[in-house]
């Protein structure tokens, strides 16, 4: 996979994740020319297209496009697999995921999004395993606690009680 991007109906980018170098202007006039392609297909079209020397697989969830970039030899189908797999692990993480999750957890989303894929491949098929990593991420952060003196922080792990 050379990038996902998720954008809204509106083609408001809520998530970019490139796995090639490119420049920024490359990446905007990319962004740019593929959001304005796949908003302006018809819903019943094919969710796969031709663009440039690359193969684009995309799917729509709720008001959220889910938008993948591959070489001309790899598998639409396992894609496709691949995107709905992702939004599964958003659904379990968020419980029913919406465009204002991503919004606003960003960070989360390329946290889980990373889990699974590594380098633009899948690399932990399984939800159980992927949700199992963000769960132990969370509670690291979560029994992490920060305290300032002046100007320094220290970081100290908190003891649980039991």
């Amino acid at each position: 996979m050379q990038f996902m991007l998720l954008f809204s109906r509106q083609g408001k980018l809520r998530l970019q994740k490139w796995y090639v170098p490119l420049s920024d202007k490359e990446k905007k006039k990319i962004t740019r020319e593929l959001v304005q392609t796949v908003l302006a297909r018809k819903p019943k079209m094919c969710s796969f297209l031709e663009w440039r020397d690359l193969k684009i697989v995309y799917k729509r969830y709720a008001s959220l496009y889910f938008c993948c970039a591959i070489e001309d030899q790899d598998n639409e189908l396992i894609t496709l697999e691949i995107i709905h797999r992702y939004v599964e692990l958003l659904d379990k993480y968020f419980g029913s995921v919406c465009e204002l999750d991503i919004i606003f957890n960003f960070e989360k989303a390329y946290f889980i999004l990373d889990e699974f894929l590594l380098g633009g491949e899948a690399q932990e098929t399984s939800k159980k395993n992927v949700l199992k990593a963000i769960e132990q991420a969370d509670l690291l952060q979560e029994f992490s606690c920060y305290s300032v003196r002046g100007r320094r922080k220290v970081m100290f792990s908190c003891q649980v009680q039991q």
